[in-house]
């Protein structure tokens, strides 16, 4: 899953980039409103984290900004603002949660899980489809209750695939959400990740997880 982080913190914003990185997200940055409006508006992002005091355009700028051009990704605001108008402000312009400074990694951490899951409507945790159990909170995999051992790309393509289980994603998406910005989108990586996949998943070849598209991308097999 790929985040957008816009903070003019230098420091808390490299925190917070390494932690989300060690998390398994790929992580964009910003230090002002203005260079995070350019990336929430260019990129496809699975969720934003904008602080409020931003210098050049401010955080609540930003997001009205981004919502009347249709970004329509979860924004999770951060703000050392304590006054609950400010942060119903907030929520107005189109933000979909907020956190205070300090706070805990831990809980950003399940906020923005919890959001991703819920903005792919899956409010569940875990999702199950036939004999196939991911976990998103342990990022855990089963298959008839076995652990399936997946290296973090392998797992970041089923959990995107899991997270939009009736939508054929293309190559091309996939890469733009699991990758940074400079990475080769015409590698075939997306492809080796695949059939890794299904191997692992699948090495009796009994239920096939995962569908191929020709020419289009992949889908999670809707009939399981």
């Amino acid at each position: 899953m790929r985040l957008l982080v816009v903070e003019d913190d230098s420091r808390l914003l490299m925190q917070l980039d390494a932690f989300l990185r060690q998390s398994g997200f790929s992580v964009d940055l910003a230090d002002n409103g203005e260079h995070g409006l350019f990336l929430i508006q260019e990129y496809p992002y699975d969720l934003a984290i904008i602080d409020i005091g931003l210098p050049k355009i401010d955080g609540l700028e930003l997001i009205q900004q981004a919502r009347k051009n249709h970004v329509n990704c979860p924004i999770l605001i951060l703000t050392a603002r304590d006054r609950w108008q400010e942060k119903v402000e907030g929520l107005d312009s189109g933000a979909d949660d907020y956190l205070t400074k300090p706070f805990h990694n831990e809980e950003l951490l399940a906020r923005v899980k919890a959001h991703i899951r819920r903005s792919s409507g899956q409010s569940n945790p875990l999702i199950e489809k036939g004999p196939l159990v991911l976990d998103t909170r342990a990022e855990e995999v089963k298959v008839n209750d076995i652990s399936i051992d997946l290296t973090a790309y392998e797992y970041k393509v089923l959990e995107y695939l899991a997270l939009n289980p009736d939508k054929i994603v293309s190559k091309t998406e996939l890469t733009e959400h699991i990758y940074d910005q400079d990475f080769d989108l015409d590698s075939n990586v997306i492809e080796v990740f695949i059939g890794r996949l299904r191997k692992k998943l699948d090495p009796q070849n009994s239920f096939n997880p995962i569908e191929t598209m020709r020419g289009r991308g992949y889908r999670l097999n809707r009939h399981l």
